[in-house]
């Protein structure tokens, strides 16, 4: 019976690390990059200026898409700093052919930065696009959402399902203002056939 027990003791600790490793892994290895559309679109959190460049090369992108901006309230969801946005801003303009965009969002974004983020989206010469806020899985999840509804047509609850492994309890869930924002969304292509 004792073996029984450190048998489970160690299958539970070693769980336990290895969702630690991913999660250390994720956010200050690979800073929570993932592939939204091989070739086309990728999301993250922050990556140091340092290692911007890299992640450029290896993913041969065009055109990087900042979320972030200074000021907020919500200094757990929004902890950019002036000085760190300059850094990247600085660090993109040293790699040649490389666009760099500040759409700053609140968590929900606004219609305005829709309109901005559908502007670059637009244009086909700026891809493929990274799309990043701070920790790279609230607003960048969001924004690559409404980039799978609005180019791949994807449904509200395939993009919603596809930011998360668990929406449940997660910022995306029922109830909670991004889940019900991706639920409730309505495409420029739904908008217009509404309006005929």
């Amino acid at each position: 019976m004792n073996t029984n027990k450190k048998i489970i003791g160690f299958s539970l600790l070693a769980i336990v690390l290895i969702f630690v490793g991913k999660y250390v892994y994720d956010m200050n290895i690979n800073h929570n990059f993932e592939t939204i559309t091989e070739g086309k679109v990728y999301k993250s959190g922050v990556i140091p200026p340092n290692e911007i460049e890299s992640y450029v090369k290896k993913y041969h992108i065009k055109s990087i898409v900042d979320l972030r901006f200074p000021g907020t309230a919500d200094v757990k969801n929004n902890p950019e700093k002036p000085a760190d946005l300059i850094a990247e801003q600085e660090a993109v303009a040293k790699i040649p052919r490389v666009n760099y965009f500040n759409n700053g969002s609140d968590q929900v974004p606004k219609q305005e930065n829709l309109d901005g983020f559908f502007k670059i989206m637009d244009n086909k010469e700026n891809y493929p696009v990274l799309i990043h806020c701070y920790h790279g899985i609230g607003r960048a999840e969001l924004y690559s959402a409404i980039y799978r509804i609005e180019y791949e047509n994807f449904t509200n609850e395939q993009a919603r399902s596809g930011v998360r492994a668990l929406v449940k309890w997660s910022s995306f869930d029922d109830g909670k203002p991004k889940g019900e924002y991706l639920k409730a969304y309505k495409s420029r292509q739904q908008i217009a056939t509404e309006k005929k």
